[in-house]
C-alpha cells in the first residue's frame, strides 16, 4: 500500500513540473506570454550590433485588433509582433494604448521599411507604410533611437 502511495505521489510530482527541461536540466522559458499569445525570439541587426527580443505574436484578427492596448508598460528586451500573410501595406494607430511605442515596419525581405518612433498614445492618427510590408513590430518608445536603428536594417525571428 505504501509503494502504490509513493507512486501516486511521484507521479503527481512530475506532472507538475514548469515546463520542459533544458540541456542543464533546468526547466525552459514558456512559450506563452501572461496574454495567451505565442512568444518568439526576434533579432534585429544594425550597425554590426545584434539585439534580441523575446516577443508576443498577434497572428489572428483580433489579436492584432487589441495589440498593446491598456497596458502600462513593456520591457526594453520585450515587444509585439504583427506578421502579414500575405505582406500588404499596413496602417496602425494608438486607441486605448498607454504607452508611446515605437513601430517597426518590415518588409518580405526582413529590411525595416520605416521606423515611426514614439507614437502617441491614445491617438486615432493613423501611423501607415504604403509598401507592402510582413510584419509590424511594436517595441517601447525611444527603444529604437537608444539602439540606433534605422531604415535598411535586417530583422529576423523564429517562429
Amino acid at each position: 500500500m505504501r509503494l502504490l502511495a509513493a507512486a501516486s505521489i511521484a507521479l503527481a510530482l512530475l506532472g507538475c513540473r514548469a515546463g520542459p527541461a533544458t540541456n542543464d536540466g533546468q526547466p525552459s522559458a514558456p512559450r506563452t506570454a501572461p496574454s495567451g499569445l505565442d512568444l518568439a525570439p526576434l533579432t534585429i541587426e544594425s550597425g554590426g550590433r545584434r539585439h534580441a527580443f523575446t516577443v508576443e505574436v498577434a497572428r489572428s484578427e483580433q489579436q492584432q485588433a487589441q495589440g498593446l492596448m491598456n497596458r502600462r508598460s513593456l520591457a526594453a528586451d520585450a515587444g509585439m509582433l504583427f506578421p502579414f500573410d500575405p505582406p500588404r501595406p499596413a496602417s496602425f494607430w494608438m486607441r486605448n494604448t498607454l504607452i508611446p511605442l515605437d513601430m517597426i515596419f518590415i518588409r518580405p525581405d526582413g529590411t525595416i521599411a520605416r521606423i515611426a518612433a514614439n507614437t502617441v498614445p491614445m491617438s486615432e492618427e493613423q501611423v501607415a507604410v504604403e509598401e507592402a510590408v510582413t510584419a509590424v513590430l511594436e517595441l517601447r518608445g525611444g527603444r529604437a533611437a537608444e539602439l540606433g536603428l534605422r531604415e535598411g536594417d535586417r530583422v529576423s525571428w523564429s517562429d
